[in-house]
């Protein structure tokens, strides 16, 4: 007899961004069409061919965590546990109450501690070369120990795991959330995702590869998604947490639901390493597996918040997906970047523009893309990317994808819950 699947509803939402430290500053933000993009304040960019970043603003760890507890772990575990924080009070959960065997965690990082990384190396460098490192150094370095802090903060002793695909990763962790508890192997699970790589090495690299904006003259409209004269992605930072949960589980406490997630699709491009496939086949089996997944029609979808990284050909070939998979829908949908605000969040991308897609379904607005100046022929210009300004529609469905360097591809759906 085959086992029916549970539905997932969303019952807690948290974040740490560079436009918001929380939730509703961050959905401020983002209908407001603010850029959180400015200079390095993190290490001397003097010497970098990109002296910006999105970062996070007014950030004190010691307003959330111990002392000592924080200055054990790095940047994007802080951030990682400051965000669940907000989660779990937003979702109203009684832990006292909460079956923590079937309580999990599983979250996203695509590149984990880095900073910690690099300055014990270049303690090390600096030293007579004696090997004298934290006993810190692994564990504030390693991508799964978020997950693992948040387990034991809040004893839940279900799946918990980090998912590691590059930009996808916290899209990733979302859909193996939403797999567990529809199959029934989990009540609820704390999900999302965390980066904190505004350093020297992360701003080295990916100058190197070219990936980066140079437009170090006016930060704030750098990041400018398909836009004729975007020059690559602006790098951010933060923080995002989502709990789903068993719609029955939700129901029997008299949780608060923000929406359902309806399903979800993973691919890969096969075909480089960090450039999109030309045509965007793996974007375009992806949202098809996604819609597949949920027993979606094209037609059904509202709004997508693409990946729109701002690069000259990852915007294009997603555009193109967008078409085929959509083909005269997609004139009726609304597109976003909402990477033209927040910069692009490597590994915890998926998660923030997640909570960017569900606000979109659960207020009415869809977020602009901002920063758009020139069109590029390149676009159909009956395409509606709803720049610069955010736009008021009835929004029942929401589609957000994430791609990430591997050729990784991961689409989410959210859809209004309906008892």
């Amino acid at each position: 007899m085959e086992k029916k699947l549970k539905r997932v509803v969303v019952t807690g939402l948290g974040a740490l961004t560079p436009i918001g430290n929380d939730v509703q500053t961050f959905w401020d933000g983002l209908q407001n069409g603010i850029s959180g993009a400015g200079p390095i304040t993190r290490f001397d960019a003097t010497l970098f061919k990109t002296k910006f970043a999105c970062e996070i603003k007014n950030f004190d760890a010691a307003n959330f965590l111990d002392k000592k507890d924080a200055r054990r772990m790095d940047l994007f575990t802080q951030y990682a546990l400051v965000s669940t924080q907000e989660a779990i009070n937003d979702s109203g959960l009684n832990l006292d109450n909460v079956n923590k065997d079937r309580a999990g965690v599983i979250w996203g990082s695509g590149i984990g501690g880095l900073t910690s990384f690099f300055k014990e190396v270049i303690d090390y460098a600096k030293g007579d070369g004696t090997p004298r490192f934290s006993p810190f150094f692994i564990p504030m370095m390693i991508a799964d120990i978020a997950s693992g802090y948040i387990s034991i903060r809040y004893g839940f002793r279900g799946p918990n795991y980090t998912t590691v695909s590059a930009c996808a990763s916290s899209n990733n962790a979302l859909i193996d959330a939403f797999n567990l508890i529809r199959l029934g192997k989990a009540d609820l699970i704390l999900s999302g995702g965390s980066e904190a790589c505004v350093n020297e090495p992360a701003m080295g690299g990916f100058n190197s590869m070219k990936a980066l904006s140079e437009r170090n003259d006016d930060p704030k409209t750098a990041s400018r998604p398909f836009d004729k004269d975007r020059d690559g992605f602006v790098l951010g930072e933060g923080s995002a947490a989502i709990i789903l949960e068993d719609l029955d589980h939700a129901l029997a406490r008299g949780a608060k639901i923000y929406c359902e997630m309806a399903g979800g699709g993973l691919t890969a491009d096969a075909y480089h390493i960090t450039a999109p496939h030309p045509e965007g086949l793996g974007a375009q089996m992806v949202m098809t597996h996604a819609l597949e997944d949920a027993g979606m029609k094209p037609e059904e979808i509202d709004y997508i918040n693409v990946h729109g990284t701002s690069t000259p050909l990852g915007d294009i070939s997603e555009v193109k997906a967008v078409q085929r998979v959509f083909g005269e829908h997609a004139y009726k949908l609304n597109i976003s970047s909402t990477k033209s605000m927040v910069g692009h969040l490597l590994g915890a991308a998926g998660a923030v523009e997640a909570l960017a897609a569900i606000f979109a379904l659960t207020k009415g607005v869809i977020p602009p893309t901002i920063n758009h100046f020139t069109d590029d022929e390149s676009f159909d210009p009956k395409l509606n990317f709803t720049f610069n300004k955010a736009q008021k529609r009835e929004v029942n469905a929401v589609l957000s994808n994430t791609f990430g360097f591997g050729g990784h591809n991961v689409s989410v759906i959210f859809k209004k819950y309906n008892p």
